[in-house]
C-alpha cells in the first residue's frame, strides 16, 4: 500500500497551495467510543493537523456533529469546520428545527438533539436486534413526516428533506477557494457523499478508514483504504 498511497498522494504534496485536505471526525479523526461526548483526537494526530494547516490551501473538518461541537472534539484551531453532514451551509434547513424537535419528543427515545438533525444511538444496547428492530420503525414514521432517516454506525440519523450532505459541502468548500484537488477521509455512509463531491477534481484522493461496523460500499469507493484513525494519521505524515 505504500508505494500506491505515495503515488495517489504525489499531486497533492507537489503542489499544497492547490489543494485542500479535508476529514470526517468522528471514526476517522478521533476513535469511536461508548458515548460520543467521551471522544477526542489524539494529540500526535493534532499535531499533523496543524503542520497540514500550515501547508495545504484549506484543511476542512466536515462531521455529523455541529461544527462546534466538531472543533471541540478535533481541538486545533485553523481547520475550516462545516456540522450536520453539511446542514450547516444549507440556509433552507433552518426552518426545520421546530419540526425535528418535535418528532424527538414525540418518539420518546434518549436522543442527541443537534438542531439540523436528531440522532438516534444504539451503541452497547442490551438487545440489539430488538432496539433495531424498533429504530426502524422510528424512521419509517419520519420518513412519512417527510423527514429523511439514515442509519450509520450504531445510530440512527433524522435530518431535513433538504438536498445537503457531505458532498454538497466539500463542493462548496472548494469552489469558494477555487481548489480542484483535494483529499477527503471518512468512515461512514454519509461519507460516500462526500466521496462523490470530489468526482469532478482534476485530482481526487478518496480514503475510507474501514471497520465491520462501517459500509461495504466505502471501501468499495475509496482509492485507499486504512483500518483505523492510527493508520490514518500515519498517512498523513506523508503529505
Amino acid at each position: 500500500m505504500v508505494v500506491r498511497a505515495e503515488a495517489l498522494l504525489a499531486p497533492l504534496v507537489e503542489s499544497p497551495g492547490e489543494a485542500a485536505i479535508l476529514l470526517d471526525v468522528d471514526g476517522t479523526l478521533a476513535p469511536i467510543v461508548a458515548r460520543p461526548e467521551l471522544a477526542s483526537v489524539p494529540e500526535e494526530t493534532r499535531e499533523e493537523l496543524r503542520r497540514l494547516i500550515g501547508r495545504y490551501a484549506l484543511v476542512g473538518c466536515i462531521s455529523g456533529r455541529t461544527g462546534q461541537d466538531a472543533a471541540r472534539v478535533v481541538g486545533v484551531d485553523g481547520p475550516v469546520y462545516v456540522g450536520v453532514h453539511g446542514l450547516e451551509l444549507a440556509p433552507e434547513a433552518e426552518r426545520w428545527r421546530g419540526p425535528l424537535r418535535e418528532f424527538a419528543e414525540s418518539v420518546g427515545w434518549p436522543v442527541e438533539d443537534k438542531g439540523l438533525a436528531i440522532v438516534f444511538h444504539y451503541r452497547n444496547v442490551e438487545d440489539e436486534e430488538a432496539t433495531l428492530a424498533e429504530l426502524r420503525g422510528v424512521a419509517e414514521h419520519a420518513r412519512t413526516l417527510g423527514l429523511e432517516a439514515q442509519f450509520g454506525r450504531k445510530v440512527l440519523e433524522v435530518r431535513p428533506p433538504v438536498p445537503a450532505d457531505k458532498g454538497t459541502a466539500v463542493r462548496a468548500l472548494l469552489e469558494q477557494r477555487g481548489l480542484r484537488r483535494a483529499l477527503y477521509a471518512g468512515d461512514d455512509t454519509t461519507d460516500l457523499d462526500a466521496f462523490r463531491g470530489l468526482d469532478e477534481l482534476e485530482v481526487a484522493v478518496r480514503i475510507a478508514v474501514a471497520s465491520d461496523e462501517g459500509p461495504p460500499a466505502l471501501r468499495e469507493a475509496a482509492d485507499l483504504v486504512v483500518e483505523s484513525p492510527d493508520e490514518l494519521a500515519e498517512l498523513l505524515r506523508r503529505l
